[in-house]
């Protein structure tokens, strides 16, 4: 784990809608955490980071360490939401609001982030990304006490309308933590070069932080460490 090393907290960002997922978010009890998962669908990710990404965004959201840490919170259930993102002004909801709180829903939302269709993106647009997920945010159908975002990308904030840096100083402002997950297999700012601009640029609020993925094969395993963190961080949830 680079950068301000911490279990994460919540996000803010809004979004209309795009593919929802198999089971469409309806009103119900509050949640212990909105988290949105916000997946660099950019030019620079070729096919295969692409799918890596996806499968391992939905290996980590049925792993047993990661339903643990769901379970052991004081309501016993998150709520997920995927945007890719990447043109100016581009990001789109692909996964709409999911409830997981067993083994089914979780299984369901896993399913819903690998089928969803890839969105056209271009470039990187980090804060319009952060912009739409905090639109998201508010617009969740459950309360939740915790509310992140969670960037992944492989490389730095380009083109946005809105810039990263603001972007997330009025997402902290308003009560949500923003993470990142930087993809550095295959980008030109290696060697924690990347995780330094997200330390930098992207992440903040109570206990944010940046990890890496150095390689192909360390995608999964960065994509679930991280989930387990985020969730583990949720108020009353045990350390998973």
């Amino acid at each position: 784990m680079k950068g301000r090393t911490g279990l994460g907290r919540r996000a803010v960002l809004a979004a209309p809608t795009a593919l929802a997922g198999a089971a469409l978010a309806q009103p119900a009890a509050a949640v212990d955490l909105l988290l949105v998962l916000a997946v660099d669908a950019s030019g620079s990710i070729d096919t295969d980071e692409f799918a890596l990404q996806r499968e391992g965004l939905a290996e980590a959201l049925s792993h047993p360490a990661v339903l643990a840490g769901i379970l052991s919170g004081p309501r016993s259930a998150i709520g997920v939401a995927m945007v890719e993102w990447g043109a100016p002004g581009g990001a789109v909801t692909v996964v709409d609001w999911m409830r997981i709180a067993d083994a089914a829903s979780a299984a369901a939302a896993a399913g819903a982030f690998r089928d969803a269709p890839r969105s056209r993106q271009s470039f990187n647009a980090i804060g319009d990304a952060l912009v739409h997920a905090g639109a998201l945010l508010r617009a969740a159908p459950w309360a939740a006490a915790e509310r992140t975002i969670d960037v992944s990308g492989d490389g730095p904030d380009m083109r946005s309308h809105v810039g990263a840096p603001a972007a997330r100083d009025a997402l902290v402002a308003a009560g949500v933590t923003v993470n990142a997950l930087a993809i550095e297999a295959s980008s030109a700012w290696r060697d924690g070069r990347l995780a330094a601009l997200y330390e930098r640029d992207v992440v903040g609020g109570p206990g944010a932080f940046v990890m890496r993925a150095e390689g192909r094969a360390d995608f999964a395993r960065a994509i679930r460490a991280k989930l387990i963190h985020e969730i583990a961080a949720a108020p009353g949830a045990e350390s998973v």
